[in-house]
This record gives structure tokens, sequence and C-alpha cells, in this order.
């Protein structure tokens, strides 16, 4: 990974939107939900208290995790889409 995660962030690889409906029509892109589901590409060194002691992370690389739906900065690194948020942002481990 070219990228490295500064403090308590990590990245996040968004699992792909769902592509059909139950019925089976196909969406367009425009369309697509925001998944809001997806893998831990990397993670930071984890969060800094005031007396200078590093508190690691508890999510690790290749945890499929849930985050909040609009929580991070998405950004594109060799055309792949990916989204860098705070560890707090991240709802659940699946």
């Amino acid at each position: 990974m070219k990228i490295k995660p500064l403090g308590e962030r990590v990245v996040i690889k968004p699992s792909e939107g769902l592509e059909k409906t139950k019925g089976g029509i196909v969406l367009p892109d425009t369309a697509k939900e925001k998944p809001q589901e997806g893998e831990i590409i990397a993670v930071g060194e984890g969060k800094k208290t005031d007396e200078g002691k590093l508190i690691p992370l508890t999510l690790k690389v290749g945890n499929k995790v849930l985050y909040g739906k609009y929580s991070g900065t998405e950004i594109t690194i060799d055309g792949e889409e990916y989204l860098i948020v705070k560890e707090e942002d991240v709802l659940a481990i699946l």
C-alpha cells in the first residue's frame, strides 16, 4: 500500500455497490447506494494521550467493517477508490 494513515485513522476499500435490484433491474452508477461496508487496507499507529502514551488501534488490516454512510474522506489512488476514516467512525467489525 502506498499510503500510511496518521494517528487513529484507517484506510478502507469500500465494497462494490449493489448492481441489480432483487427484481433483476440493473442500476446505473448514479442510482447505486453508497456502500457502508468495506475492508481495512492500512491502519495508523494509534491515538496519543495527553501524556504522550500511544494507544494502539483495535482495528487490524484485513478486517471487514461497517462504517457511517457519510463519514471519512474519499481518495483515489491508481484508479482505486479508498476512504480514510477515524477509528471512532467505524461502527462494527463484520
